[in-house]
């Protein structure tokens, strides 16, 4: 059996932003489609989409009740248009949306239609992090809050949540984004556990201590 070529592979590491209409599969058919291009336009309208398209440096995998962005030219990206996107939400108030970010390693792939596609842990952890939210929330995984917390501006908005376990014993570590004007301060409902009623510490007091909130484990 030959090797794989490995410079056939395309392994980079892609900067993800994975968004996902709440309650998709409960709406009637025509109010999917109408909440679909709503999104559709929300997101195509960012200048940060805009820019990474211009540059060629943005890969889109769509899903069923959202997609994925995948952005190659900066790790900030994904954060700026998960921000751009929430302010542009605040006028439909109808589209209930969450949104999760990770840094990570991607690659394109060609699937059995002959479609170009996307895998890799990068867009998996992504939306293993969006799963963990309700909607309104922006959630970061660890690793990339913890390159953003050395930016003051940033500082403000990275709240953590701990450790929670996803799909397969996988454990994901989740930072929750948000200001008095963006994002949603709540505690997620997967995290808000019978024991753990108070709030989690803000990065500004407790910036490195990723992993002192107890894990919870997913109820699904």
């Amino acid at each position: 059996m030959t090797a794989p070529n490995h410079s056939e592979l395309k392994f980079e590491i892609g900067h993800v932003l994975f968004i996902d209409i709440v309650r998709y599969s409960t709406l009637l058919i025509n109010q999917q489609s109408e909440q679909l291009e709503t999104l559709r336009k929300i997101v195509r309208g960012t200048e940060q989409f805009r820019i990474a398209e211009a540059e060629g440096k943005l890969l889109r995998l769509p899903t069923g009740d959202g997609g994925a962005l995948v952005f190659r030219n900066s790790p900030e990206a994904p954060v700026l248009c998960a921000l751009e996107i929430a302010r542009a939400l605040k006028s439909h108030p109808e589209l209930p949306v969450r949104m999760g970010i990770h840094s990570g390693p991607v690659n394109e792939i060609t699937d059995l239609n002959e479609q170009a596609n996307i895998a890799g842990a990068g867009i998996n952890i992504a939306q293993r992090v969006m799963d963990c939210g309700d909607a309104g929330h922006i959630l970061l995984s660890r690793h990339v809050a913890e390159d953003f917390e050395h930016y003051p501006r940033w500082q403000p908005y990275l709240h953590p949540l701990g450790d929670f376990e996803v799909k397969h014993s996988q454990v994901v570590s989740v930072v929750n984004l948000y200001n008095d004007e963006i994002g949603n301060s709540a505690l997620p409902s997967k995290f808000a556990t019978p024991d753990r009623t108070a709030p989690a510490p803000t990065t500004q007091a407790k910036r490195r201590r990723y992993s002192t909130l107890p894990s919870c484990r997913s109820r699904t």
